[in-house]
């Protein structure tokens, strides 16, 4: 039996200890077993450049590390110009039959692919070109997104981490509210369409919030470390209610906390920018590049100008978050998903590992034709009313 294991897409605090796990699981189970990575994901099998992940007693170490040993890229099998473009393959090559080639070259029985949906959905046009070119291969996948937005994926690994990071990040910029007089804070968290980080990272730091003391007698009142605005891109927001809101609360505090996901009002911002005669950047899978346009800014802007602030501040905690090491509950999970994605690789059984939510969020290995991205955050759910209803009032 042979292994290949690839990391693909953005970082998220998963990435080297679900490499890290997969080693010590095979490698425990049978230690013969032949362990290769491709290397910058999709990008490395087209170009058939691996690794051989030999040395076991190195793995364990893995797990205190962010980002990728083997390294990652965005490539998308199906988006051809692009890789042919990226000088992935030659011109009119089909990518699907120049990374199944190499497999078959490289005589590989199962594929971990470690990544969001795109990584997935790719995965499953490769299990599909290779079954129909009658190659048996088992690709078994691992779901990593800080965004926490596949279908039907209950929790992505590495995003409860991504959470606490940002969380932990906000505790230090929120300080500068001293700097300056009547100065705007704004965190933008990473979120495309789904508004679940931003949230959890918002639940996070507030409970971290509840646990510290005050000194308000002393120029430390706790109201002025709130967040005190959440941005999401399933609520619109309404600019004058807001701004109706948000002005009392400047004028007593004397600064604002505001978070806001990289995905709201992305819509408003690409209309504006292409009104304007701008042309918008899109990546190899046709995403809108986020960082392009600058939610935190472009809302940050228009509250700061109408309330009066004397400073705009805005921060982005997405590439300090998505680059730690995992937490001890995400190194827990990464566990349980990689023990069972090797039970089900021995099995030859293909899909993506994932409490299915649609089982009451039981651990499976669901089929790939079930898996969607652009997941949003359950904004009905009460929890999650109850803490939108308290920082946006």
């Amino acid at each position: 039996m042979k292994v290949a294991i690839l990391t693909s897409g953005g970082l998220a605090p998963c990435l080297s200890a679900a490499v890290g796990y997969l080693i010590q699981r095979y490698h425990l189970l049978d230690p013969k077993i032949e362990i290769i990575a491709y290397l910058h994901g999709y990008q490395g099998l087209l170009l058939g450049q691996s690794t051989v992940l030999s040395d076991y007693s190195e793995a364990p170490s893995l797990l205190n590390f962010g980002g990728s040993p083997i390294g990652n890229s965005r490539v998308k099998l199906s988006n051809a110009s692009d890789c042919e473009k990226k000088g992935l393959i030659a011109s009119g090559a089909n990518p699907f039959e120049v990374a199944a080639q190499q497999l078959i070259t490289d005589h590989v029985d199962v594929l971990h692919t470690i990544g969001g949906d795109d990584t997935s959905t790719t995965a499953a046009e490769l299990a599909h070109f290779l079954k129909q070119h009658n190659y048996p291969l088992t690709i078994v996948g691992l779901p990593k997104t800080i965004d926490n937005d596949i279908n039907p994926i209950q929790l992505s690994l590495g995003a409860t981490t991504a959470a606490e990071q940002g969380a932990i990040f906000f505790e230090h910029v929120v300080n500068e509210h001293t700097a300056n007089p009547k100065t705007l804070v704004v965190h933008e968290v990473m979120g495309r369409h789904c508004g679940w980080l931003t949230y959890e990272t918002a639940r996070q730091y507030t409970e971290r919030l509840q646990r510290r003391t005050f000194a308000p007698h002393l120029g430390f009142s706790k109201e002025a470390f709130e967040i005190h605005a959440l941005y999401i891109p399933e609520i619109d927001i309404q600019l004058d209610a807001e701004i109706a809101r948000l002005q009392p609360k400047l004028d007593h505090i004397g600064s604002l906390n505001i978070f806001v996901s990289e995905g709201a009002c992305a819509n408003v911002i690409i209309q504006e920018l292409e009104r304007s005669g701008q042309t918008v950047e899109r990546d190899a899978f046709g995403h809108v590049k986020l960082d392009k346009i600058n939610a935190g800014q472009w809302i940050g802007e228009r509250l700061a100008k109408r309330l009066g602030a004397k400073k705009l501040l805005v921060q982005k905690s997405g590439y300090f978050a998505r680059s730690s090491q995992p937490n001890a509950f995400d190194l827990n999970l990464i566990q349980a998903y990689v023990d069972y994605a090797v039970e089900c690789a021995f099995n030859q059984q293909s899909g993506l590992i994932g409490q299915d939510e649609r089982f009451g969020g039981q651990l499976r290995c669901i089929e790939f034709e079930a898996i969607s991205g652009g997941k949003p955050l359950n904004i009905k759910d009460p929890a999650i009313q109850n803490l939108l209803k308290a920082i946006n009032s």
